[in-house]
């Protein structure tokens, strides 16, 4: 549900916060108040295009924020949870806060939740969010790919659905194995021969990790070897040989400190420091003495170091960059190396595997499509029935297939496969007699396409989509009884999604539960939208208004009142 929506500096707008309700929210106003300059903010928040153009002239950026309650919606989670984001921030109800915002230059950025995201994300998110209907912005009706979706939420095929997915995707997984196992005999010589190579020169040259830093200090050493012996001689000298060395000069001086705690007892606390002090200058006068009798210079150890330190920087120029990729390679050359010289037995087990699961999937897909068909005269009467209602009396409305017959062969059958089933369903559509149905994305304008939908939402489960539905210029060509009915379905669907509508019919605003009125207003130069909800006086001057005009009058303010009172 949207809550708030936010609109700084876009088209006509200066800052417009709206807040909107549960239920059947309508917007209504005078013509060119701007109610579409809402609908078209909205558009651009849920991922729609965002351009300079968009920007209020003299403005240096426009941004539009909303903030939606979700509920319990585990897909919106799992979407967030991937991009780094979290849905309940606060740890209470799951919200999301939407927030785009364009410079005047053309540089726009993308907030979720405060954090930076992706126009990917938000159109992944769009569908459980806001569903926009009108002129021009009929994203789920003119795609034949949601039509099928559309027949199924009516027939509640979604558990044969569940199924035919679950086994279409364990037929192509086994499907792309066999196609590997399958390769061109020629080519899985030559990979064979490469991964055995591959294989055998990393084995031979049993790399290890941290070898590489071990061999380059052995080789430090080695190359600095006489400065070494030099240091070492000259550090033993001074720590152990000589009669003035540091040790003698801590034995004097523990001595020293010995006889002073004798008379001063602070002098105690430090007897123990210059003793492990000098415990340490004799550990490492023995360690210099060891290390220097040991150190041996050997050319022909440099140059088997300089050869192995080559060996291994090649081998890691060719197999990643480091040893550790290297190692990696190898098993995983050895893992595809063992693939491929069992892959004619794999094969074969494979190939009996793919056909049992193209067997278990074509049963459960055709189980699917018997039922479809069932659904689509049903699908169609239904739609039609309720067309009437809408001022569609004449109207045509069908659920065509495209599906391959019991006798189509093999490689037809198969390319038809999907994950939802082998049928392909378009809706087909008239709204005048004598002229025959055809698919709806070429025939039908944005307010038929408007009421057709509004229809699809009320005969569908309703609760199947529950999310924010807007319809703008749903009444376009209607009036009277028929703009009735149309309120009385808009009132119907609000029961399980929160509804934005913009009307220009009073028989359809009177239905709402938050009734927006838009104005617009010029001052100094400026012109500027403002949008207040109305109370429920405030809502009998404006359906009177929506009635008779800009003059408005006693008898009409009494009509308004009784149409509240019905409604």
């Amino acid at each position: 549900m949207l809550a708030v929506l936010n609109i700084t500096n876009f088209a006509l707008i200066d800052e417009l916060s709206v807040e909107f309700e549960r239920g059947l929210n309508l917007l209504t106003g005078e013509t060119g108040s701007g109610k579409s300059i809402i609908v078209d903010a909205l558009g651009v928040l849920i991922g729609g295009r965002f351009s300079s153009e968009m920007v209020k002239a003299g403005a240096a950026h426009a941004s539009v924020e909303g903030l939606f309650s979700v509920g319990e919606n585990p897909r919106v989670e799992e979407l967030l949870g991937a991009s780094g984001l979290d849905a309940r921030p606060d740890g209470g109800a799951a919200e999301l806060v939407v927030r785009r915002e364009l410079a005047a230059g053309g540089r726009g950025r993308i907030y979720v939740n405060n954090r930076l995201a992706t126009l990917a994300l938000l159109r992944e998110l769009r569908p459980f969010l806001v569903d926009i209907h009108g002129q021009g912005d009929q994203q789920t009706l003119f795609n034949p790919d949601t039509h099928l979706e559309l027949l199924d939420a009516f027939g509640g095929h979604d558990p044969a659905r569940r199924e035919v997915s679950t086994l279409y995707a364990r037929w192509a997984a086994l499907r792309r194995e066999l196609e590997d196992l399958r390769r061109d005999d020629a080519e899985k010589l030559q990979l064979i021969d490469a991964l055995r190579f591959q294989t055998e020169e990393l084995e031979a040259a049993r790399l290890s990790p941290g070898e590489e830093e071990q061999l380059a200090s052995e080789r430090r050493l080695l190359g600095n070897l006489e400065k070494i012996s030099a240091l070492c001689a000259d550090a033993y000298d001074k720590t152990y040989e000589r009669d003035d060395s540091t040790v003698a000069r801590l034995s004097q001086l523990t001595h020293q400190v010995e006889e002073l705690a004798g008379y001063e007892q602070t002098y105690r606390d430090y007897l123990e420091g210059v003793r492990s002090a000098r415990v340490l200058l004799e550990d490492l006068g023995l360690s210099l003495r060891s290390f220097a009798d040991g150190l041996r210079f050997s050319p022909s150890r440099l140059a088997e170091i300089e050869s192995r330190l080559a060996e291994v920087a090649r081998l890691k120029r060719k197999y990643g960059g480091t040893v550790e990729q290297a190692i990696e390679h190898l098993a995983r050359s050895r893992e595809r190396l063992e693939h491929l010289e069992r892959s004619d037995e794999r094969a074969a087990e494979v190939s009996k595997e793919l056909a049992s699961a193209r067997d278990a999937y074509l049963a459960s897909a055709r189980k699917l499509h018997d039922a479809r068909v069932k659904t689509a005269g049903k699908f169609g009467r239904a739609v039609e029935r309720a067309l009437v209602e809408v001022a569609m009396e004449s109207a045509k409305f069908a659920a065509e297939f495209e599906a391959p017959g019991a006798d189509s062969d093999e490689r037809a059958l198969t390319r038809s496969f999907t994950a939802g089933g082998i049928d392909r369903v378009e809706l087909h559509f008239s709204a005048n007699p004598g002229e025959p149905p055809r698919p709806l994305a070429r025939v039908a304008s944005g307010g038929e396409a408007s009421r057709l939908m509004l229809v699809l939402k009320t005969i569908i489960n309703p609760s199947r989509f529950p999310r924010t539905i807007v319809f703008d210029e749903i009444d376009a060509g209607i009036g009277g009884r028929v703009s009735e009915a149309v309120g009385l379905k808009l009132k119907t669907l609000a029961g399980h999604n929160q509804v934005l509508c913009v009307t220009h019919q009073a028989q359809i605003a009177r239905f709402a539960d938050t009734h927006l009125l838009v104005t617009k207003t010029a001052e100094r130069g400026s012109t500027s939208v403002g949008v207040r909800k109305l109370d429920q006086r405030g809502r009998v001057e404006e359906i009177a208004r929506m009635l008779t005009g800009a003059q408005i009058t006693e008898t009409a303010r009494r009509h308004a009142r009784e149409m509240l009172k019905t409604a």
